[in-house]
């Protein structure tokens, strides 16, 4: 374990953003929202060990994903179980989808969008460039990323398949990972336009999809990124993302990098000096801030903590809640974290600091 301390670590009253942070240790079966000094202040508690994360919605009810035992094996971000739980933990909405992975997010129009899995023809998959030859899925198959949405009653409105909706002779996976997989989608943000940004972990490039014509229509790849996780839209237009920092040729270290999509450039990051002391190979995230502070889950570590625009660390918390990871071993892994302030219409002064 690269950690000896839990809990709170760093609080800086002044400078760290006022709230509360909310998130789901990756191998437990519970939701926490903590205050600035590391109090637990409200939690849910799930049936089922927590696919990826929760977030908060405006109405103050609680999104979640949880671990279903079916769907693909052996595949990092497994989910299945979607439920809407209010303030209380009752559930008030659930949807069942086998093969729901990753990354889920409800809709203006009250829909619910989320990603998944497929098989991936035969005669697609030939045509994918890329990968290690002979490494398909244990069961024999490639899977494919597929974005659904759903009513509230369950019944799809719209369907996004990445192998038939992508040119993929035009989008090689990186040299070195499996072909078990086209392409590991691990973040959607619809805009409100309806268009959605997506990460594609295998294929080192973050991509924004046209709603109504289902084609890319931009997109940005760097191999520098090294496996990214949680692209996300900001007011000003730019992206902010995790680059995991893996297929590197140096000592591998993790980056939070702000984009400006306009340009391809790299307007702000945050890496640690020296820079490898920062580095999650997998997982991770991150949420700027009103105060233009940029909160950080370095999520295998299970560490949040909070940074100024000129790096300095405000907030620094690890979270001391363990579980068993896919090999047995404890964890205490997070996958997401999100700041919400008092006065905020998720939390709307519901929670007190201790």
């Amino acid at each position: 374990m690269r950690h000896r301390d839990f809990g709170l670590l760093v609080c800086d009253p002044h400078r760290a953003t006022p709230g509360f942070t909310l998130f789901s240790p990756l191998n437990g079966k519970a939701t926490y929202i903590i205050g600035l000094r590391g109090d637990v202040l409200h939690q849910w508690q799930h049936p089922l060990v927590n696919g990826t994360y929760a977030y908060l919605l405006e109405n103050g009810n609680l999104l979640w994903s949880g671990r279903l035992p079916e769907g693909p094996q052996h595949m990092g971000g497994r989910g299945g179980l979607l439920r809407e739980y209010d303030w209380s933990g009752k559930v008030l909405w659930e949807h069942k989808h086998v093969g729901q992975h990753h990354d889920f997010r409800r809709l203006p129009n009250g829909n619910t969008i989320f990603l998944g899995w497929e098989v991936v023809p035969p005669e697609i998959e030939k045509r994918i460039p890329g990968g290690l030859p002979g490494t398909a899925h244990p069961d024999g198959c490639m899977y494919g990323d597929t974005i659904v949405e759903i009513a509230p009653d369950g019944k799809t409105a719209w369907e996004w398949h990445a192998c038939r909706d992508m040119e993929v002779e035009s989008y090689p996976l990186i040299s070195n990972q499996l072909r078990d997989e086209f392409a590991h989608a691990n973040a959607i943000s619809p805009l409100e336009n309806g268009d959605i940004y997506i990460s594609f972990r295998r294929l080192n490039m973050i991509g924004l999809i046209d709603k109504q014509s289902r084609t890319m229509k931009w997109q940005h790849r760097d191999d520098s990124f090294g496996m990214q996780h949680d692209c996300a839209p900001l007011p000003n237009g730019n992206i902010t993302l995790f680059a995991n920092g893996i297929n590197t040729t140096t000592n591998p270290f993790s980056r939070v990098i702000e984009l400006d999509p306009r340009t391809h450039k790299t307007v702000w990051e945050y890496r640690a000096r020296p820079a490898y002391t920062f580095f999650s190979p997998h997982i991770s995230g991150a949420q700027r801030l009103p105060t233009g502070n940029t909160l950080i889950c370095e999520g295998q570590w299970g560490r949040l903590f909070e940074v100024t625009s000129e790096g300095e660390i405000v907030w620094e918390y690890v979270s001391p809640f363990m579980g068993p990871d896919r090999a047995g071993d404890p964890s205490n892994e997070v996958f997401r974290a999100y700041r919400y302030a008092a006065d905020s219409p998720e939390i709307r002064h519901r929670v007190k600091s201790i």
